[in-house]
């Protein structure tokens, strides 16, 4: 599904990815954690585009395909989601009218119709059950006014209603208490197919009780310095990040 070789990417002349390596297959939930500032974030954004981000070598591969020379949309409709460590505002726009536009662009950019009235609403009616959202906050304002655990729970919903081959969840824990926690990851959880993957970034073994890798990989200064099982992500908890540094430095 994805194939990372060799990607180095900077901003401001600043290198933050020193070379990264990672294959995700169809079907597989990897997690990738590390210390602050060991470019976590940079990777989830620099696979979705984000263009201040400049890739000086390496490639991203899609089934194959290799994404640089493709804008954020075309990634998007490609089936690239990112999910948001901080969702923003987007006030006059509804959660129900954002996601309308956002699934009648991907079916244009695939050469389909839109998606008729009747389908679209039964796939929101679906969609909202399974990850209990109250059917008044899709007739809200996109994020306005929604608490941390809401704006995390309408991500996984964007998530359950563009259906994507690759979705990248940057810290989806941060911010939410235990049972906003359950809620989101029974809902990933949901949504885990042998036709998708999912990579979760997060600091902490928590999350990762509610959705279990299949791989967990270890980013520090800009690199993968150690894959392992869901038993890494405890021995992390456990040890922190220093045992790694010092293995690291050696």
């Amino acid at each position: 599904m994805l194939e990372i070789k060799n990607l180095h990417a900077s901003v401001e002349d600043k290198e933050i990815l020193k070379g990264i390596d990672l294959k995700v297959n169809a079907g597989e939930v990897h997690a990738i954690m590390g210390p602050n500032g060991s470019g976590k974030s940079t990777l989830a954004e620099v696979i979705a585009g984000q263009e201040e981000f400049e890739v000086g070598e390496g490639n991203i591969l899609l089934e194959g395909e290799d994404l640089e020379e493709l804008s954020p949309e075309e990634r998007a409709h490609k089936g690239v989601f990112l999910s948001f460590q901080y969702p923003v505002e987007i006030p006059g726009v509804s959660v129900t009218n954002f996601m309308k536009t956002a699934i009648n662009e991907s079916r244009k950019a695939q050469g389909l119709e839109d998606m008729p009235a009747n389908e679209m609403l039964k796939k929101i009616r679906e969609k909202s059950e399974m990850l209990e959202i109250d059917r008044k906050f899709l007739s809200r304002s996109l994020n306005e006014g929604f608490s941390g655990g809401e704006k995390k729970r309408n991500e996984i919903f964007q998530m359950a209603m563009m259906e994507p081959k690759l979705a990248i969840l940057d810290e989806t824990d941060s911010g939410l208490d235990i049972d906003a926690l359950r809620i989101v990851a029974n809902g990933v959880n949901k949504l885990r197919s042998k036709d998708n993957a999912i990579i979760v970034i997060t600091h902490y073994q928590r999350l990762l009780e509610y959705i279990v890798p299949d791989f967990v990989h270890v980013l520090y200064n800009g690199k993968i310095v150690k894959s392992g099982t869901k038993d890494l992500a405890l021995e992390l908890e456990e040890k922190g990040y220093d045992w790694l540094k010092e293995e690291t430095a050696v």
